[in-house]
């Protein structure tokens, strides 16, 4: 694939990144399919599911709105299985933070993308390494 595919998956993922830290919701949900496979089953301990981009976003809404947010991106591995699908491995530090408690998890991200027009976000499944903190204070983490 090209270069440009590379970047252009890169800058999704940080857009993707980025929107939470801006509570840019709407940005947020411009960065998916109309529906996307989610497996955060290590952070929460419930089963994966496939919810519509939207879903999505209200979920993360209602959990993370109340928190100081930041989210660093790094070490992309991607992988073209041909010109419009990719799966892109990347590093993920999540700091979240309240008034009294913070709450961080050191993460690999697996994104499984599909290009139709612009590449877009269709699955995601969250490794996490390992937290530190308070999980209290985010309402998904088990």
């Amino acid at each position: 694939m090209s270069m440009d595919d590379r970047i252009e998956i890169q800058e999704l993922i940080a857009r993707f990144a980025n929107s939470f830290d801006l509570k840019d919701w709407r940005g947020l949900e411009a960065c998916f399919t109309e529906s996307i496979y989610t497996d955060y089953s290590d952070l929460r301990g419930t089963p994966p599911e496939t919810i519509t981009a939207s879903e999505y976003v209200n979920l993360r809404r209602e959990a993370l709105d109340h928190l100081k947010l930041h989210h660093l991106v790094s070490n992309y591995e991607i992988d073209f299985s041909d010109t419009n699908t990719a799966t892109c491995r990347a590093s993920m530090v999540v700091w979240r933070k309240s008034d009294e408690e913070d709450f961080t998890s050191h993460c690999v991200y697996t994104f499984q993308l599909i290009k139709s027009g612009d590449w877009k976000i269709s699955g995601i499944a969250q490794k996490v390494l390992w937290n530190e903190g308070s999980s209290s204070i985010h309402k998904g983490a088990k």
